[in-house]
């Protein structure tokens, strides 16, 4: 029931973002007939490809025939690479989602480690140096600490290749080789923003009387941290890990464009600076869909790790 209630209320969102992605048209400078027919196109050919994309039917109609279309998973056809947006999506899918996860591993292998060093060590220079740590990796963007990983690693180094991707039918080992560097510059920030929640989260629990009933029956310091504190410590972690899921999505656009990775980031840059109305209009959407997504699998984990959630 919880995740039908929750897939209900996304409707009201998801129509909203079709009536914002719909607008884009019109704040869009120039024709967008007289951009497709090229330039030195005759007004007979401006207004033959208007005609032909409907772009001279009123504006309700369009914006019916546009939201009928995405829910049949039409999106229209790219105009610079005269494909459907839906095939371009599938195609690049992939590609983000390795970079995705690779991203999202790398910051649960060093957040998760970092927050619960950070609490268990709270006031003393080793929770200081850690905080240190991760306010310099919130600060540092993704593109600056990409091209420091490049310059070092892969440059001067030569431990990593600098640009592209390799699918994992070509060798697991040479597809995680193509991402270490992009999937690192990515989820530093992510790993950051995890570490410092957790060490927050941690901290509380650690001080509630079964932590302190745990430690007098004479239980480690480990097994206090991993069995009885650190479930209830997730609760914000999880927040965090579904919010920045939304965002390592969205930072590809950047991060693919530096290490020449042909993803979904990519696609969105060359879209948005070839005015390819049809494919910004397709990612907007598909964005939207990953961000509620992202959001019903954080309150299905809510649900798991908290039972009184599911019938709030």
């Amino acid at each position: 029931m919880m995740v039908l209630r929750r897939l209900a209320a996304s409707i009201p969102l998801i129509l909203l973002a079709t009536v914002i992605t719909f607008a884009l048209v019109f704040f869009i400078p120039g024709d967008p007939a007289a951009r497709i027919a090229g330039e030195g196109a005759t007004p007979e050919q401006i207004a033959q490809v208007a005609d032909d994309l409907g772009l001279d039917r009123p504006v309700a109609v369009r914006y019916l025939d546009f939201v009928g279309d995405a829910a049949r998973g039409d999106l229209g056809t790219s105009y610079t690479f005269r494909t459907p947006v839906r095939e371009m999506i599938v195609q690049r899918l992939p590609v983000t989602l390795s970079l995705t996860l690779v991203a999202v591993v790398m910051a649960l292998l060093m957040g998760l480690p970092a927050g619960i060093y950070a609490a268990r060590r709270a006031g003393r220079w080793q929770d200081r140096a850690a905080t240190a740590v991760t306010t310099f990796g919130l600060a540092t963007p993704n593109f600056v600490l990409g091209l420091l990983l490049i310059l070092g690693l892969s440059i001067q180094l030569e431990w990593f290749p600098a640009t592209g991707y390799m699918p994992m039918s070509e060798g697991f080992g040479l597809w995680l080789k193509h991402l270490i560097l992009p999937g690192l510059a990515l989820g530093v920030v992510a790993a950051a923003e995890i570490a410092r929640q957790l060490r927050g989260s941690l901290i509380d629990v650690l001080k509630q009387d079964y932590i302190r009933t745990a430690v007098a029956k004479g239980l480690s310091p480990v097994s206090v941290v991993w069995k009885h504190a650190l479930k209830n410590a997730c609760m914000p972690v999880i927040t965090v890990l579904g919010m920045q899921i939304a965002f390592l999505l969205g930072g590809t656009a950047v991060v693919e464009s530096i290490f020449g990775i042909k993803g979904l980031g990519d696609f969105a840059v060359q879209s948005v600076m070839s005015r390819d109305l049809p494919a910004i209009q397709g990612m907007v959407i598909f964005a939207v869909l990953v961000t509620i997504l992202a959001s019903l699998v954080v309150d299905i984990a809510y649900g798991w790790l908290n039972p009184k959630v599911r019938t709030s």
